[in-house]
């Protein structure tokens, strides 16, 4: 991908060219001055050629319109209303230098201008005005990229999800699959692949939303990818040590001497499963994250709860293991896993989160209902009860029938 690049702002763009005084011009001179050039808001002094203070418009006019100046301060040096300590740049500044300068030299810079030299001679003269508008355009065009990058980071994110949508479609007809960034790009993501005899998922929630979680995403499925080339798809809960481990050792996260030297403290929560077709058992091993199974019949959500460590963080141990759980699957038997920007997203009439039980009770009322159809029933309710407020997290969930 090319994006469109464009030169580097300085000074010099701003500069405009000006008279200017000798230090020993009197008052009377500048009010000549002022007074043919009427579009004149500032008029620096010279020494040599090279700038030595600057006389604003306003404040000259002002101090010689009061009674008896002009007989007392008319002959007398110009420098008697002379700003000493104008802000001075240099033509070559970039924008961003000449940016902070001003706004450190104060309020005089913006509203009276400043002198603009090159090899130490007086160029000309900028103002406050010119230097906003600029500032505000490089700001525009910067956030046009950034925009530009993110969607176009939004087109890489989907295409590696894609493969999985495309396996889980031909290994399981009854399914959905649910992925909603907060922002154009989003900290969750799925994996789906078949194996000899049945089928490993993978549903992660890191750290993070929008160009941060994203960055996390290409760093923890990257790292499941290699556990799965490593340990195969039979064993959830080592995959999950598994990917724990390459993430504090990619980020610099094994701080176990406590010296709080690591950069950060980042990692996700998990659900994996692996479902064998031969003996309808799915082993499950989560992190923070649980399996809900609705079977054929009953009329309750059977839960799963997944271990309570997260995956990757400073605090979790470089050997800390996960467990499986072997789950006999009737069939027909409605699954859900689901990350928490669904259990956590405030709504409702007492802006409290959406939950665990309304979660359940969609499940529940829709158990013999196809996948697709519970999803979108719990994606109506869902935003029923976000109304107006604002998206919270990512929200991504697995729905699916054996």
């Amino acid at each position: 991908m090319h994006l469109p690049r464009y030169r580097s702002s300085v000074a010099a763009d701003l500069c405009i060219a000006t008279e200017s005084v000798q230090a020993d011009a009197n008052n009377f001179a500048v009010l000549e001055l002022f007074t043919e050039r009427r579009d004149m808001m500032s008029l620096p002094v010279t020494e040599q050629d090279r700038p030595i203070g600057l006389i604003s418009r306003n404040i000259f006019m002002s101090q010689m319109s009061k009674p008896f100046y002009h007989e007392v301060y008319g002959k007398k040096s110009c420098i008697a209303f002379m700003d000493k300590e104008p802000l001075i740049v240099d033509a070559a500044m970039s924008i961003e230098d000449l940016t902070f300068r001003a706004v450190e030299a104060g309020e005089k810079a913006l509203a009276d201008g400043f002198i603009i030299t090159e090899d130490g001679a007086l160029a000309g003269v900028g103002f406050g005005l010119q230097l906003m508008n600029v500032v505000a355009t490089m700001q525009a065009e910067k956030n046009r990229q950034i925009m530009h990058s993110i969607d176009y980071a939004s087109v890489i994110q989907r295409a590696l999800l894609r493969s999985s949508s495309a396996e889980l479609r031909a290994a399981l007809p009854d399914a959905h699959l649910e992925w909603q960034p907060r922002d154009v790009v989003g900290g969750d993501f799925y994996l789906f692949e078949r194996h000899a005899g049945g089928w490993f998922a993978a549903l992660a929630d890191c750290t993070g939303h929008g160009v941060p979680g994203a960055f996390m995403t290409l760093i923890a499925s990257s790292a499941l990818s290699q556990a799965l080339r490593d340990l195969g798809p039979h064993d959830p809960a080592a995959l999950i040590g598994a990917v724990s481990r390459a993430i504090k050792t990619l980020l610099g996260q094994d701080d176990s001497a406590g010296s709080g030297a690591a950069g950060s403290n980042d990692g996700m929560d998990c659900a994996f499963l692996c479902y064998d077709a031969a003996s309808r058992q799915l082993h499950f091993a989560g992190a923070k994250q649980s399996l809900y199974v609705v079977a054929p019949g009953q009329q309750e959500v059977l839960c799963f709860d997944g271990a309570r460590m997260g995956v990757g963080y400073i605090d979790t141990p470089a050997g800390h293991a996960w467990h499986n759980q072997a789950i006999e699957v009737a069939r027909g038997s409605l699954l859900f896993v689901t990350t928490d920007g669904l259990l956590d997203q405030i709504g409702g009439s007492r802006d409290i989160a959406y939950g665990k039980r309304r979660m359940r009770e969609q499940l529940l009322a829709r158990r013999a209902a196809p996948a697709s159809e519970v999803a979108e029933a719990l994606l109506h309710d869902f935003g029923a009860w976000q109304g107006a407020q604002p998206r919270r997290d990512d929200l991504t969930f697995f729905c699916f029938r054996l």
